[in-house]
């Protein structure tokens, strides 16, 4: 029987073929260690450099040019930052704590001119019935100022809001309490004394709130605007250290006392140091200044007149009320509600004065608060002659006594807040000047420390190449 051929896969057949091997290649030897990585391998070729003077001179001026620019760049974050939070002071957080002491004023000036148009009846003078409309003007336009310039979920939004949305509604009760009084109805008091509850309990609280408010943003720019730039500093030190080692090793190494190179670098750095340090104690001290003279006289002053102010209020409601509000002293006594808070009123008014005086420190400032004690204290004279007259059922008489053509308390209340206005004047000026020193010491300091550090780190490379060139 003839065979078969062999079948692919049986016994005997061939097995399957290979691809041939590439030329040339070689199979790995497992006894050949990985190659490294190229980091790995650049740091054998720095450590190998550095063994080597040239290698050595090539990191120390990366190293130097590195820490000149940085110490650049650092002195320029810092005095911009702070820069920036000085002009905050001068045009934006001082004046909005300005405005905000203005809203409380003015508003305790409106309702301080309702009373006054109250009690004169149909006999209120035109001067009065203006008062009240500029100031009711100028709480709602300093409003408007303040909610542009305020975050609108910050709580100062929330009461300016709150404070929007009452100025119109104690309006209307001051109108409706006038025209009730002209027609001659006893009910018109009723409106008067709750458009007074109004403000006092709701109104000036919320100005107080919204003035404290600002004044604490102040206080933080200020906090932010003085503290010294000692991230900047210590590196300036660093690098006039730094410079100071790679020169002496030239010396040594040389025997050459200047590089020309290194001796500008060093130059600029100590340019960048002292203009630095000078530069910033200079604007501190102003900005310090302009808040121990200016900011503090400021709230001092701002609070004196709205005491004042309160205290006229509560002097005229004295007399619209007639009695009808009183409070129990300790002895059991009934007292006038309106005449017991005018005391204290006027006690806070003669602290405030007292303070300011002593804050003021030139003629300038201290002569009008001098003239405001003068003024308050003849006030005091003139009111319990006034309560006197009052207490004897002489009511024209002493109505006569407080809102009187002439030898009036209303008298020496404008006196008291005319020269309080004067002081507040003064002192808005000095805080302005000496704010805006602060402001101008560091003026291009930001940009001239980027500048020189730029010459200063090509100083420093050229520096070190000159050296380089030595071993071509």
């Amino acid at each position: 029987m003839p065979s078969l051929p062999p079948q692919p896969g049986g016994p005997g057949a061939p097995g399957p073929s290979l691809p041939p091997a590439p030329q040339g290649s070689a199979a790995p030897d497992p006894t050949e260690p990985p190659r490294r990585t190229a980091w790995a391998e650049g740091v054998d070729r720095l450590r190998a450099a550095a063994t080597t003077e040239p290698g050595r001179l090539r990191i120390i001026g990366a190293v130097l040019a590195l820490l000149v620019v940085a110490f650049g760049a650092v002195t320029a974050w810092q005095t911009t930052e702070r820069a920036s939070t000085a002009d905050d002071v001068l045009h934006s957080s001082q004046p909005l704590s300005s405005d905000a002491a203005d809203i409380y004023r003015s508003l305790a000036d409106a309702n301080t001119a309702a009373s006054s148009g109250f009690l004169a009846g149909g006999g209120e003078s035109a001067a009065t019935r203006d008062r009240y409309e500029k100031d009711i003007r100028t709480a709602a336009v300093k409003l408007v100022n303040a909610a542009a310039n305020s975050d609108p979920d910050s709580p100062s939004a929330a009461t300016i809001a709150k404070l929007n949305r009452m100025l119109p509604e104690y309006k209307g009760l001051v109108e409706r309490a006038r025209t009730y009084n002209r027609q001659g109805f006893p009910v018109g008091g009723a409106y008067l004394r709750y458009a007074n509850e109004k403000m006092q309990t709701d109104m000036l609280p919320a100005a107080e709130d919204l003035y404290t408010k600002e004044n604490q943003r102040l206080r933080a720019d200020y906090d932010d605007a003085t503290p010294y730039p000692w991230a900047a500093i210590a590196l300036g030190v660093l690098v006039l250290a730094a410079l100071a080692w790679a020169q002496h090793r030239n010396y040594q190494r040389t025997n050459r006392v200047l590089n020309h190179g290194l001796v500008a670098a060093t130059a600029t750095a100590t340019v960048v140091l002292l203009w630095l340090v000078v530069g910033h104690s200079v604007a501190r001290a102003g900005l310090n200044d302009s808040y121990d003279h200016g900011v503090r006289s400021l709230n001092v002053l701002n609070d004196a007149r709205i005491a004042s102010l309160k205290a006229r209020g509560n002097e005229n409601l004295t007399l619209v009320a007639r009695g009808a509000e009183t409070v129990t002293d300790a002895d059991g006594k009934a007292l006038d509600k309106y005449d017991v808070t005018f005391q204290t009123d006027m006690k806070t008014l003669a602290k405030g004065l007292s303070v300011a005086a002593k804050l003021a420190d030139d003629d300038t400032g201290e002569q009008p608060v001098t003239a405001a004690v003068g003024n308050m204290e003849e006030w005091q004279k003139r009111h319990t002659s006034a309560r006197a007259e009052d207490d004897n059922g002489n009511y024209q008489q002493a109505l006569d006594k407080v809102i009187g053509a002439k030898g009036a308390t209303g008298e020496c209340f404008d006196s008291v807040d005319a020269n309080l206005a004067k002081a507040l004047t003064h002192e808005q000026t000095e805080f302005k000047r000496s704010a805006g020193d602060g402001l101008d010491a560091m003026t291009g300091l930001s940009v001239g420390a980027a500048a020189l550090a730029v010459i200063g780190a090509a100083g420093a490379v050229l520096g070190i190449g000159r050296r380089l060139s030595e071993y071509r």
